[in-house]
């Protein structure tokens, strides 16, 4: 089958892949639909994820399709069932899943390989994160339950509620999410990101303003020239040092922020203690995401909440993915792009 191979950093490549024999438990999808991810350009451009994905290795971890084979052993399952499936799955044993932090699972055990005609889903994977889609739900709009488990994820940490002010720092995927979510929960959101197209996506899914984050200077001093208060909830959404320490000032005293976005391997950042301290902030930092809120993700797919359109706004072959990472590194600013992965 064809499929895109990561072999290091900015080196993706369309290869023949001999599709592996199932073993217990497990299912193979026939992929319908597969969506290009922020963490896939951060893999794709660093050449490796310490713990998602080593090279060489099948890519991509967004995806909805139909069963195509199913393990002989395996009950409730059948050949044609539509389904969705998440990137990874917990033990359910460790200390952490005893909490009901299945997202910090020791042996978390990930799935990569979206970007292909085929993949093999383990059978941990089947048991805790493979879900049925509704009849009318399109596997374009289901591929998108991994990412809105992430911010769902977020959104529970941050515990919005009707009539807060959030602030979203980033508008790719990740932030236009939050302000969706945050919007569905009564919230006042503010966006500020770069990009006429996502900051008019950003307005259509709810944002009451949207703020042209400078390239150069001073991101807190361009908000607050923009705004006349400080806010209940900022979310980092871009994953910089800069930005981390910009969410800290721009949060009410009493407030709470989350740095969602993930920085780079070994970035340090520096905090005002006092403003820490003596305005009483909540600092959290949501991970990845529980089989609870993949559920709850598909829920809001299954009911209209977040769709497709909304963020996918473009496609690709596959044996275009190379090019389309590329662009996408020298700042191609999609928001999402369907990979069509058969002719």
């Amino acid at each position: 089958m064809k499929a895109a191979v990561l072999h290091g950093r900015e080196d993706v490549r369309i290869e023949d892949v001999e599709p592996r024999a199932l073993g217990a438990g497990d299912v193979r999808l026939r992929i319908e639909a597969a969506l290009t991810c922020g963490t896939d350009l951060k893999v794709y451009k660093r050449g490796y994820h310490a713990c998602m994905i080593v090279p060489p290795a099948v890519f991509g971890h967004e995806m909805a399709g139909t069963l195509a084979e199913v393990a002989p052993d395996l009950q409730g399952w059948r050949v044609g069932d539509r389904v969705v499936v998440a990137n990874s799955a917990p033990c359910g044993k460790c200390f952490y899943c005893e909490q009901q932090q299945e997202n910090l699972c020791d042996d978390l055990l990930f799935l990569n390989g979206a970007y292909a005609e085929s993949i093999v889903i383990p059978t941990r994977v089947v048991a805790r994160n493979l879900l049925r889609l509704q009849p009318g739900t399109s596997f374009c709009d289901a591929a998108l339950t991994e990412p809105l488990a992430c911010v769902v994820q977020g959104v529970r940490d941050c515990r919005l509620r009707e009539g807060q002010r959030v602030l979203v720092i980033g508008s790719g995927p990740i932030g236009l999410m939050f302000t969706a979510l945050a919007r569905h929960f009564g919230c006042e959101v503010t966006v500020a990101g770069r990009g006429e197209q996502r900051l008019q996506r950003a307005r259509d899914l709810g944002a009451s303003r949207v703020i042209e984050a400078p390239r150069e200077g001073d991101l807190v001093a361009a908000i607050r020239s923009q705004t006349n208060h400080a806010f209940d909830v900022v979310v980092e959404a871009v994953g910089q040092p800069a930005t981390w320490e910009a969410a800290v000032k721009l949060v009410r005293k009493g407030g709470t922020v989350n740095l969602f976005g993930g920085c780079p391997t070994g970035s340090t950042i520096n905090f005002d203690t006092a403003l820490l301290h003596y305005s009483n902030l909540t600092l959290l930092a949501s991970f990845h995401h529980t089989p609870a809120t993949i559920r709850q993700a598909l829920s809001y797919i299954d009911k209209g909440l977040i769709k497709a359109s909304d963020f996918v706004d473009g496609e690709c072959a596959l044996e275009d993915l190379p090019a389309l990472f590329k662009s996408m590194a020298a700042g191609n600013r999609a928001v999402k792009t369907l990979v069509k992965v058969r002719g």
